[in-house]
């Protein structure tokens, strides 16, 4: 069978069946796949250095000719050493191989290569061992470092991604036309491609990896943007914009802030226009997104409309509830929650009153996208903690009116960078401070060592009348973690917190449960309480001043930033104690960030400096895939050419159906996994 660039990768010349099964171990399918199994590194054996300046105990390379190979030796059962002697036509060194016969071999006496390896020895006689190497009529003295899997060497890798190249060249194709190349100076696709693997230069590596992370940006932006196109571009709900909102205003038992103030200005303004609102609202943990969520409720429920709020968790679901029944049933609005443990008949009545238009706002899980709810007049469409969602959820979402207004609210203060590509084609509007009367918490990080004065600190605090929360990593959510998160519980009431009043909070826990738990801490019945990252979102317990976050290594920046956003909610000071063991250099920064500042967004900036944008937000379903070549970190100046490039392409193509566009609509449906249809 004839091999094409995207055939399966077992029909390319020397790779067969059993290789084959061994790249799809490596998510590699097809040779454009391997194509794009980008080098970690490279071994540069232009460096090669004389035999007399090799050091023992470190890895250098040398340019040697093999003068004579010894017979290979059977240590013991399984065990083979091979050897040879080499010279660099001064100085002579033995070659060891353990256990690898076919390497070996293909040495010849009296040919040259170019090794790297561990050299050891001492003054009277070096050994190089297991060394990698090239002939030393070989080309290409830049060699590639792969990402490889048992069975599968380098060698092998280098071999058939040559045979791969060679395939792209007889099949070729550009992403870019000669205008986009020109005007932000960079190289052919097919040029960087081979400079990524074989460079001719380290110059040439550098222009191949910048050519091809700006791809992956400028596909990154068209793709987000493709899923975000509307077929309609105007919508059915355009407000009115003398809508008056000061009664619901001046009813509010607070002054919105100035941050609070412009966001809603922002977004009463955008639901006056015949477009459909794009906006997404960000802002700390207790910053006051909902209030102005709330306001915007208010106004298209004075312009006879419905809204909905869609929440990842049935917990931030009843929050929500709770806060916006508080906001604006006073006035008239009826709202109601519609979650998975809503019984069968109330969601049939539910639902009746929602197509009824009776309705006004309606809050709840994904369970308010299912087909069998349908909505009188859906014109403002919130979800809150969007990069929860899956790309699907979010559209059915939208799906559910005629072009509605979007509104996305984030607790989860995200870099501008990185926003700027998830949420693409969004205006955003930002609350930077808190309201009046937030004091900041205060961070210790201390070890183990530490920890039962820690826990002196929080008996002191719950005698003083104040409440604690311990929270317990319990990322995957797998039955290990869940029983050493009970088992912590159970060991804290004898010790730490006997004679305290405790209760343990987890995810495996039934809504029910977990609701009568949160209950019971809201009304101070439960001193502290041992919990894992489901208090992320949805408790609101203003007696609560002091937070335990044990194994706080576990756990990313952001989401040590949501759980600490938990306390400092009252008016009593607040402390928040990282108990850790880990004392690696990146562990120790990482600690010294969060007890130096509070701001979410620059903490929100170091997490994605050292987890990347594929780890940001652990393993919820943010929509991204994953990047192999660009870091948004650090390529900052370039992923802002990419952004203006995509701007420039779709505003004269907005779908990508021009014939010119064909190869770069293609390869960003492809980047994205078949996530955009059409």
């Amino acid at each position: 069978m004839s091999v094409t660039l995207f055939g399966e990768i077992e029909y390319l010349k020397g790779v067969g069946k059993a290789r084959g099964e061994k790249y799809r171990r490596l998510d590699i399918k097809s040779p454009y796949e391997l194509i794009y199994h980008i080098p970690r590194s490279y071994m540069d054996f232009r460096a090669h250095i004389p035999i007399a300046q090799a050091k023992p105990d470190e890895y250098c390379f040398l340019k040697l000719t093999v003068t004579r190979k010894l017979q290979p030796q059977k240590i013991r059962s399984g065990l083979v050493i091979c050897k040879a002697v080499a010279t660099d036509g001064i100085d002579d060194i033995i070659i060891t191989v353990f256990n690898n016969v076919y390497a070996f071999h293909a040495l010849s006496e009296g040919a040259g290569y170019y090794m790297y390896g561990k050299v050891t020895g001492g003054f009277m006689r070096k050994e190089i061992n297991s060394p990698v190497y090239i002939k030393d009529d070989e080309k290409v003295l830049i060699q590639p470092v792969y990402r490889l899997t048992q069975g599968l060497t380098a060698a092998m890798v280098r071999t058939n991604m040559q045979q791969a190249l060679q395939l792209m060249k007889s099949q070729p194709f550009e992403t870019l036309s000669e205008n986009i190349m020109q005007k932000y100076e960079l190289k052919p696709l097919m040029w960087s491609l081979e400079n990524i693997h074989f460079p001719e230069s380290d110059e040439a590596a550098q222009l191949a990896r910048e050519r091809l992370a700006f791809d992956e940006l400028l596909k990154l932006q068209l793709g987000m943007s493709l899923m975000k196109t509307r077929a309609r571009c105007s919508t059915a709900y355009k407000m009115d914009d003398k809508t008056d909102i000061t009664e619901f205003l001046s009813g509010l038992p607070f002054e919105l802030t100035e941050g609070q103030s412009r966001a809603t200005g922002e977004i009463l303004s955008d639901l006056c226009r015949n477009i459909p609102m794009n906006r997404l609202l960000q802002g700390d943990v207790g910053s006051g997104k909902t209030v102005v969520a709330a306001a915007a409720c208010y106004f298209a429920a004075k312009n006879g409309l419905q809204s909905a709020l869609m929440t990842p968790t049935e917990i931030l679901a009843m929050q929500h509830y709770k806060t916006l029944s508080g906001f604006l049933e006073p006035f008239g609005l009826k709202i109601c929650l519609l979650t998975g443990s809503v019984t069968a008949k109330n969601k049939r009545i539910i639902r009746e009153r929602i197509l009824s238009g009776e309705i006004d706002v309606v809050v709840g899980t994904h369970a308010i996208i299912q087909k069998d709810v349908e909505y009188k007049k859906l014109a403002l469409v919130i979800t809150d903690e969007q990069h929860r969602f899956g790309v699907n959820q979010r559209a059915a979402l939208a799906e559910k009116g005629d072009s509605p207004h979007r509104l996305v609210m984030s607790a989860t203060p995200i870099p501008r960078t990185l926003a700027l590509i998830i949420y693409g084609d969004l205006d955003i509007s930002a609350i930077t401070q808190l309201p009046k009367g937030r004091k900041p918490v205060k961070t210790y990080a201390v070890t183990g060592k530490l920890r039962h004065r820690a826990f002196n600190f929080v008996r002191d605090r719950i005698n003083e009348g104040r409440q604690a929360y311990v929270v317990c990593p319990m990322i995957e959510d797998s039955e290990s973690d869940l029983f050493a998160v009970k088992s912590y519980a159970e060991n804290a009431q004898k010790q730490d917190l006997k004679g305290y009043t405790t209760a343990l909070l987890h995810g495996r826990m039934k809504s029910a449960e977990k609701e009568e738990v949160m209950k019971k801490f809201r009304d101070g019945e439960i001193q502290a309480l041992i919990c894992t990252t489901v208090v992320e979102v949805g408790v609101d317990v203003p007696n609560a001043a002091v937070m335990v976050i044990e194994n706080a290594e576990r756990f990313g920046l952001s989401q040590l930033h949501q759980l600490r956003g938990r306390i400092g909610r009252g008016e009593f000071e607040s402390t928040c104690i990282l108990i850790t063991d880990n004392t690696t250099d990146e562990c120790i920064k990482r600690m010294k960030i969060m007890s130096s500042t509070a701001d979410g967004f620059k903490i929100s900036e170091e997490d994605l400096k050292l987890r990347g944008p594929g780890d940001f937000f652990g393993s919820a379903q943010h929509g991204l895939p994953p990047l192999k070549i660009a870091d948004i970190a650090c390529n900052t100046e370039l992923m802002k050419k990419a952004q203006m490039c995509a701007a420039e392409i779709l505003r004269d193509d907005p779908e990508l159906k021009n014939p010119e566009n064909h190869s770069l609509r293609v390869d960003t449906l492809r980047l994205f996994d078949k996530e955009i249809t059409g």
